[in-house]
């Protein structure tokens, strides 16, 4: 039902320009009814993306937005929470968008461990370019780039943004849908950087050229691979839901307003 998060969309812009069957519209509800739940103050609240099929969510969204380069999303976004840390600041990425061009800033966001709340929804190709196979593109699978299947092991990126600092990581599915707006509520609350990967069906892009006949079919692969967090992993194809890591490390805005006052104090020498 859309009536209950309207609310936070530019009514004026819809319909979007998604393809039928694909699965970022589903995901967008799921974020809208985390910022729902969690009675996040709209005119605090600001969305970042760069540039790709999930990136055109901001524009539909009636919150403070930006939409800047191909995988500059968190450079923009590090930039808008340090200079007001108070502000609520949500960062969507697709895979090529977060891991190929922007993977430098992804690492270092991470690194930082500033509070962000990073979204990377995974459709495991480039849909809105041409359809090439990306960092998160799984092995053997089929793209524009890759006609015979992809030679390249993917990234797993919660891994990477765990290994490179990141302190809370969740993922699930356009099926799991409830399951999504709870990790992005549990990301939100999570003080530090806070990746959520949100894996989508891409019918047009990815599905007819890996023998997937229809949307349904890809949202029952969904379901039929997503094991627990916590349960043991089966088929290479299979893979974990739900909260995957979490820890608690000091947050880089709170670090540094405890500098800054050190210095205005005098306590440290400049």
């Amino acid at each position: 039902m859309f009536s209950d998060i309207a609310q936070y969309f530019r009514i004026e812009t819809l319909p979007h320009i998604w393809c039928p069957g694909c699965g970022i519209g589903t995901i967008t509800a799921a974020i809208m009814r985390a910022i729902k739940t969690l009675q996040l103050d709209q005119n605090k609240v600001i969305f970042v993306s760069g540039i790709g099929c999930s990136s055109r969510m901001p524009g539909y969204l009636d919150f403070n937005t930006i939409h800047t380069t191909h995988g500059r999303a968190l450079p923009f976004a590090t930039g808008i929470k340090a200079a007001r840390p108070e502000l609520d600041v949500f960062v969507v990425m697709g895979d090529g968008d977060s891991s190929a061009i922007g993977g430098n800033h992804l690492i270092h966001a991470a690194r930082r461990n500033i509070d962000l709340t990073a979204i990377v929804i995974n459709n495991s190709i480039y849909g809105m370019t041409g359809g090439q196979t990306s960092p998160l593109t799984p092995h053997d699978k089929r793209g524009t780039t890759s006609p015979f299947g992809n030679l390249e092991r993917p990234f797993q990126i919660l891994e990477l943004c765990k290994a490179a600092g990141a302190t809370y990581g969740g993922r699930a599915t356009a099926y799991h849908n409830q399951l999504l707006t709870k990790v992005i509520i549990d990301a939100y609350n999570n003080p530090g950087f806070s990746i959520v990967e949100a894996i989508s069906q891409c019918p047009v892009s990815y599905g007819r050229r890996n023998r997937f006949k229809t949307p349904a079919d890809m949202l029952l692969w969904q379901k039929e691979h997503a094991v627990k967090a916590g349960q043991k992993i089966v088929s290479d194809e299979d893979f974990q839901i739900g909260e995957i890591f979490r820890y608690q490390r000091p947050e880089y805005t709170h670090e540094y307003e405890k500098l800054r006052q050190r210095i205005q104090e005098g306590s440290i020498n400049v």
